[in-house]
């Protein structure tokens, strides 16, 4: 895999220009009281997406690169509570909120048709290892109190 196949994934791009459009559009301005909270966590969580869309798509197995863009997924959705606390605490004004509200829940569909394709075309289904899955037992989860 190469950056020129990683240009060519529709889905990364705006990705990667969603974080462009946080960066320049949020992050200035945020107040300064917010410089080492949630302005770290909103570059964190935006660069993310487009960072795991990357990372699965230089992986060889389809297992790998949906797990990956679940992720991704989980990065978009982390950024898009972000920007809607900046919204609802006034930070950011209503444009530049739906603006990227409108982007994200595009790009959302863009990885879940994306992640669609990969488990249906099974990219590197015989790679060496591909077959081998790693499991561990989870202990039942306890929501009763525990008695004492």
């Amino acid at each position: 895999m190469s950056i020129q196949s990683l240009k060519k994934l529709q889905v990364w791009l705006r990705a990667k220009d969603f974080a462009v459009k946080v960066y320049k559009q949020v992050l200035p301005l945020l107040p300064q009281e917010e410089k080492w909270s949630l302005n770290q966590q909103i570059r964190r969580s935006s660069t993310s997406v487009s960072a795991n869309i990357a990372e699965g798509h230089g992986r060889f197995y389809y297992q790998d690169n949906v797990r990956f863009c679940y992720n991704a997924r989980g990065s978009l959705e982390e950024t898009l509570s972000h920007l809607t606390f900046c919204f609802e605490t006034g930070f950011i004004p209503e444009t530049v909120y739906k603006e990227l509200e409108h982007e994200g829940e595009e790009i959302e569909k863009m990885l879940n048709g994306y992640i669609a394709f990969l488990k249906k075309s099974k990219q590197g289904e015989n790679e060496p290892g591909a077959n081998h899955k790693v499991r561990e037992e989870t202990e039942p989860y306890n929501i009763e109190p525990e008695e004492h």
